[in-house]
């Protein structure tokens, strides 16, 4: 995978993407809460051999730029990702959403907004049913604007199913990535964005696509039963 930037809204925006193949179907992969492009580990590489893939860092988040301006709403990262399709994914004729929590409630109200521009999604771990943070999250929140290796570490143990996978470079990385307070702004505003808002029955019912969900029953950030809202609701 390389790395480019382009920009939107006048912001610098990082993403990363597989070779150019010649593959008409794109998978795009959306990341979480206070995550970037990197955290995907070695899926976007193993996906490239049969799709062009493409993760990029949210507005706010890794390595694109932070604005103040910004609410750091659900609706505005769907626009915001409509703007980074049109401008780096616009030959693909079939676009395939993958989005992991935050990335996962920002695919589904895309998809409401924009249906005709996505073929398949794929919901890892989705938020969107949330009507609090639940205590895990305020956890998170709580190291994100006072980080220390020590606590990141402890918290991110919590959150993953298997401690083994907290590596000390994943800590750094995060403490790196929230260091400033433009980065500490859009963290809190887009948790107290999407952790008080639900995505309504009504919406997910107009979801027509093909979609696959996929959750850690161990799951301590949303919970698994949130999983059957989303399976009961889309009609694929």
């Amino acid at each position: 995978m390389n790395e480019f930037f382009t920009e939107i809204w006048g912001h610098r925006i990082r993403y990363i993407k597989s070779k150019d193949g010649g593959n008409p179907i794109a998978v795009l992969f959306i990341h979480g809460l206070g995550s970037a492009a990197d955290r995907w580990m070695d899926l976007p590489e193993a996906i490239s051999l049969y799709f062009g893939a493409y993760a990029l860092d949210l507005i706010g988040f890794g390595k694109s730029d932070k604005p103040t301006s910004l609410s750091y709403n659900i609706l505005e990262f769907v626009e915001f990702l409509r703007e980074f399709i049109r401008k780096e994914l616009i030959e693909f004729g079939e676009i395939i959403l993958v989005g992991h929590s935050l990335g996962g409630y920002i695919a589904c109200e895309f998809v409401n907004k924009y249906p005709t521009l996505v073929k398949k999604l794929v919901l890892v771990d989705s938020s969107g049913m949330l009507d609090k943070p639940t205590p895990l999250l305020e956890e998170y929140l709580d190291i994100a604007m006072n980080p220390s290796y020590d606590r990141v570490i402890s918290v991110f143990r919590k959150m993953l199913g298997n401690p083994l996978f907290v590596s000390p470079i994943v800590a750094e990385i995060f403490i790196n990535n929230i260091s400033n307070e433009p980065a500490k702004n859009a963290f809190r505003m887009t948790l107290e964005n999407s952790a008080n808002t639900q995505i309504r029955p009504e919406r997910l019912q107009k979801i027509k696509i093909p979609t696959l969900i996929i959750w850690g029953v161990e799951d301590r950030v949303i919970p698994m039963e949130h999983a059957e809202i989303f399976r009961k609701n889309i009609v694929g």
